[in-house]
């Protein structure tokens, strides 16, 4: 029997040979099975009658030499494929790379079938409501409830740049932030304000790569207005680990924001 112990998937597919070996490390018996067994974590697969046992003590046969039991297992783990379950050549089907983001993406940038305008600094970005309820609570609140938003199928935004609304939006139909380095900041903002956290901690990261003596209290400002713990942390950490040169942090704009904390 065969045991799947550990997997990053929920499971295996894969074809089973299984043989004993004689005093010559040959093959005496063995078993192959011509279709992909389904293995899932914990679950055995195997055969309860492999060789009658009369067969297996018989000397003449060569299979215990130093009465020693050899069995060698081969295993071929079938990959993204289809097996036709009873057929001796499985049929390989290849699958197609899922393209989800791309085709999001692409309603997002021609915006067929929208029904609903963001309207910011005068100009509007259509969208998806369905789309953006799934992806963010406060959208799917806004959408919810008897809001103006819902009745008029518009949200006016007055806290957020054009351009950065548009990476924002991408991100929520892509998963996808290409432009993250240019903006996280206000990025940061964006996602905060709107609940998405993946983005939020993406804006983080990227700030953190850039800390610096003469950012370092801006950093740490905008973390505790946005509650970007990863982000403070790292700012906190470059700070006490630079005690010389960044003391004078103590007299920037932001001593009297820190001194009420």
């Amino acid at each position: 029997y065969l045991r799947l112990v550990s997997c990053n998937k929920s499971e295996v597919r894969a074809k089973v040979k299984l043989s004993i070996l004689n005093a010559e490390r040959k093959e005496a018996i063995a078993t192959v099975c011509q279709h992909a067994n389904r293995f899932v974590q914990g679950h055995s697969v195997g055969y309860p009658k492999f060789i009658p046992r009369d067969f297996l003590l018989d000397e003449a046969n060569g299979l215990l030499p130093d009465d020693k039991l050899t069995i060698f297992c081969e295993v071929s783990v079938v990959g993204d494929s289809v097996n036709i379950s009873g057929q001796s050549n499985a049929i390989q089907f290849e699958v197609p790379e899922c393209r989800l983001s791309d085709d999001l993406g692409l309603l997002f940038e021609n915006q067929k079938f929208s029904d609903v305008a963001l309207s910011v600094s005068g100009r509007e970005f259509q969208a998806h409501k369905a789309i953006l309820a799934a992806r963010s609570p406060v959208f799917a609140a806004m959408f919810e409830h008897e809001m103006e938003e819902r009745k008029h199928n518009r949200v006016e935004i007055t806290d957020i740049d054009h351009e950065v609304l548009r990476e924002m939006l991408r991100f929520i139909y892509t998963g996808k932030a290409t432009n993250l380095e240019k903006m996280a900041d206000d990025l940061l903002a964006a996602a905060d304000k709107y609940a998405l956290e993946r983005l939020k901690v993406m804006c983080e990261e990227a700030l953190c790569t850039y800390l610096s003596i003469d950012n370092v209290t801006d950093m740490l400002m905008l973390a505790d207005l946005h509650s970007a713990d990863q982000l403070k942390a790292q700012a906190i950490a470059f700070i006490n680990t630079r005690p010389t040169t960044t003391k004078k942090w103590k007299f920037s704009r932001c001593w009297n924001f820190f001194s009420r904390k």
